[in-house]
Parts: C-alpha cells; sequence; structure tokens
C-alpha cells in the first residue's frame, strides 16, 4: 500500500517514512499541505500521515480541501501531531479525519493505527469495485431494455404518434409499444409493473413479450375485442400461475385501432384512465378502468370498450409516475397533466414533449421517485 507522510520537520518525515517501510509499505513525503494535494493529484495513495502545525496550509485546511476533492473524498487521513487536546482532536474529527496520533508516537500504536486505516481502505477499494461491476451491468442492462421498446414509432397515414419512456432507476417497469398486426389494427400499449429496478425490468420484459407474442397470432378472421382479450388473458393467467408467489403484476392500457375508420377498441386493466379529446379546443374526456390489473389472480378477465377517434382527436397514455411525479408543490396531479395536454401540439411527439417539458419544470431539482411513461396519439384534421 501507498502511504503519504506530510509533515514540515525532515526528522520526522524520515522516521515515519523508515517506520512504513519496515511495515511492508511504500513511503512517500510532502512538506507541507500544498505539497501535500499536489502529489495527491498526481498519484494514488491509500493512506495519508498528516501533521497539523505546518507553514503555508497546516492540517486542518489540507484535510478540509481533501474531503472537499470527490477524488479524495474517501482517502484515508490519520492526523499525526503534537497537539494532545481534546479540541484538536475534536476539530479533526470534525473535519473528517480517521484516527489522531499524538507525537512522540509509540511504534506499536503507530502500526495499529496504519494497519487499521489501511483494512479500512482495502474494504472500500473492494466496495467500489463491487459497485462498478453492478454499474456495467446495470448499464447493460438498460441498454437490453431499451431494445424491447420500438426502435421507431409505426407510421400510420393521418395519423401520428409520440411516446416517451424514463425509468427512476438504470433500469425499470414501465413499458409502451405499438406495432401493426397482420389484419391490418394498430396495437397500441402502455404498462407499469409493479414496484421499480431490476426485478420490474426483468418482469416488465416478460409481460411485453408475452403481449405481443399472443396479438400478433390473431387470426386475420378475429374480431379486435377477442384479440385484446385472448391476449391479455393468456398473460395473465401465465404470470398468475408460474410466477404467482413472486406477488408480481402489472396495469395496462391496451388498445387495437382501425386507422381508417378511427374506431378503437381497448381494454384498461387498473390502469390509470387516459386523456381523449375529440376536437381542438375540446373538452377532455377519460377512459376508464374495465377490469383488474394483469397477473393478480388466474381467470380473471378484463372488459373491452369502444370509441371513435374523430379527425383532430388526440389521445395521452400515462403511468402513475407522470402525475405522482413530486416537486416544491407537492405532486404534479391529474389537473396539471389535463392543462398541460390542452395546450397546442402539431403532432403527437409534440404533445408528449410539451407535458414533459412541464412535468420537468414542476420537478425541479427533486429525485424522480417512479419511472414516467408517456404514449400520445393523433388523428389529423379533415384538410390536413
Amino acid at each position: 500500500m501507498r502511504i503519504l507522510v506530510v509533515d514540515d520537520l525532515e526528522l520526522n518525515r524520515d522516521l515515519l517514512a523508515r517506520r512504513i517501510q519496515r511495515l511492508g509499505h511504500e513511503a512517500g513525503t510532502a512538506v507541507n499541505g500544498r505539497d501535500a494535494l499536489d502529489k495527491l493529484r498526481q498519484q494514488d495513495w491509500d493512506l495519508v500521515l498528516l501533521d497539523i502545525t505546518m507553514p503555508e496550509m497546516d492540517g486542518y485546511e489540507t484535510l478540509r480541501r481533501i474531503r472537499a476533492d470527490p477524488l479524495t473524498a474517501q482517502l484515508p487521513v490519520v492526523m499525526v501531531s503534537a497537539i494532545d487536546e481534546s479540541e484538536s482532536v475534536v476539530r479533526c474529527l470534525e473535519l473528517g479525519a480517521d484516527d489522531y496520533l499524538p507525537k512522540p508516537f509509540n511504534p506499536v500504536v503507530l502500526q495499529a493505527r496504519i494497519e487499521s486505516s489501511l483494512a479500512r481502505k482495502r474494504l472500500q477499494d473492494h466496495k467500489s469495485q463491487l459497485l462498478q461491476a453492478l454499474s456495467r451491468e446495470l448499464q447493460i442492462g438498460q441498454r437490453i431494455q431499451q431494445g424491447f421498446l420500438p426502435a421507431e414509432l409505426p407510421s400510420q397515414a393521418g395519423w401520428s404518434l409520440g411516446a416517451s419512456c424514463t425509468p427512476a432507476r438504470q433500469v425499470g417497469g414501465d413499458f409502451y409499444d405499438a406495432y401493426s398486426l397482420p389484419g391490418g389494427s394498430l396495437a397500441l400499449v402502455v404498462a407499469d409493473v409493479c414496484d421499480k429496478g431490476v426485478g420490474a425490468a426483468l418482469y416488465m420484459a416478460l409481460f411485453r413479450t408475452l403481449l405481443r407474442a399472443m396479438a400478433c397470432q390473431a387470426p386475420l378472421e378475429e374480431a379486435p375485442p377477442a384479440t385484446l382479450v385472448r391476449s391479455v388473458a393468456f398473460a395473465n393467467d401465465y404470470i398468475a400461475t408460474v410466477h404467482g408467489h413472486e406477488n408480481m403484476f402489472a396495469t395496462l392500457f391496451f388498445a387495437l385501432l382501425e386507422p381508417d375508420s378511427g374506431r378503437m377498441h381497448y381494454l384498461n386493466a387498473g390502469h390509470e384512465a387516459p386523456f381523449v379529446q375529440q376536437a381542438e379546443g375540446g373538452a377532455l374526456t377519460r377512459l376508464d378502468i374495465t377490469g383488474p390489473a394483469v397477473g393478480l389472480l388466474a381467470g380473471k378477465r378484463c372488459g373491452v370498450q369502444a370509441l371513435t377517434m374523430q379527425p383532430g382527436s388526440r389521445l395521452l397514455l400515462y403511468t402513475d409516475g407522470v402525475t405522482e411525479a413530486r416537486g416544491v408543490s407537492g405532486p404534479f396531479g391529474e389537473e396539471a397533466l389535463g392543462h398541460a395536454l390542452a395546450r397546442q401540439a402539431e403532432s403527437a411527439q409534440a404533445m408528449v414533449d410539451s407535458v414533459r417539458t412541464q412535468l420537468a419544470a414542476h420537478v425541479g431539482a427533486y429525485e424522480p421517485h417512479d419511472d414516467v411513461t408517456l404514449f400520445g396519439l393523433m388523428r389529423e384534421s379533415e384538410g390536413s
């Protein structure tokens, strides 16, 4: 291990350096606080033995700067000083010193303090390595999870789609999906798996895959309501029976849109009620829940509702991370979301981006506590 001795007296530096070398470690020296800070920036060290009374920059200020620098904030520092007053000891500990050794020092005590501090450093290094490895794994997981979201949304004449999904952590349980079925319908999904983090991300991939696989197997003659019920029923029964012991479930809004007519069949499995505006400047309505969350109990089924998206209409799907996002004034709320939706937008993506801007302004510097997903659908006005 590499130990830096900081003392303005050459005799003290040499004495400590020799003791360190006898213990089997590498010793370096600095003549004052400024010299020590320069050496800490130039090389990696495992421990600092720091004197208090020095010219130019004393040990107190040196310690304060060591702790203020993110690169050295966790570096163990043992104060070595002839000042053996309780006030000095307390001040050093308050500034972040790991230990205090009075001069003249006992060689046995010196060895014990050094080895104790180095043991903590080894443990800290090990924890840092584990955290870095975990961070790399989560980054890989994040890229994989992003691959489950559509690389691009379907392009449909007369329609505009837009979406955004931001996990609260590196990975999350929210997802959206949009794809065309063999019969020409456009499938739209927004879902929120319970909990956050890695577990929710794994189940997010499972829910998304089950729903898409079952919907894409729909026979051409199968009616949209039957496709919706069959797909969600399969996912529900599989999760409830195979993974029921994990108590994982998802709320979701699943719709099949017939682009030519604007007819949309949907089911809402315990999800947030989407906003619908049938004409620019028109009143906002909601699409209520039609059944329970998916994965709770085998055999439970959702009802199917229908509406026709008129020219100029728009639809906003979202997860509860939007309305529950906290800022200085509290949760964002459904009323604020409705006001944000009422703003003019030339496309569904512009509508989603506008809501995101309003949400970001509300949250400010607050840490996100839940995943945030938005999905927008707009039908062009007649004559556009």
